[in-house]
């Protein structure tokens, strides 16, 4: 028997080794007739943690590997374009906390009364 193979999207990657995935699906109510949005979630081994939150991967089915798991990672279809805010701002500001202390080192050498212009007094 073939194995299955799906398309989803990592929700989660927090685990080592392990990532959630969902994979959308639509249906159609049976009585009413009403489109309805329904999701699959699958416990994924990634061997390499190649797959991070919000990247388009591929699995396969798999022999179970835990409680959870019975699935593989295949490929990464689509690697996630969303930026993380906070580690962007903390970046920033390790950044700007590395000029002035470049700048207070660099007026340190060259004397103390270009150090003290600077300063408001």
């Amino acid at each position: 028997m073939p194995k299955r193979v799906e398309t989803g999207t990592v929700t989660s990657d927090a685990a080592s080794k392990t990532r959630r995935v969902e994979i959308p699906r639509i249906v159609r109510h049976p009585k009413y007739g009403r489109i309805l949005h329904r999701r699959t979630v699958c416990h994924v081994h990634d061997e390499n943690d190649e797959s991070h939150n919000g990247d388009l991967v591929e699995i396969v089915e798999c022999r179970p590997r835990s409680r959870l798991k019975r699935w593989e990672l295949l490929r990464v279809v689509k690697k996630s374009t969303a930026v993380d805010v906070a580690s962007l701002r903390s970046g920033a500001r390790a950044t700007q906390l590395r000029e002035t202390a470049a700048k207070a080192e660099a007026a340190a050498a060259t004397g103390s009364a270009v150090a003290t212009e600077g300063r408001a007094t």
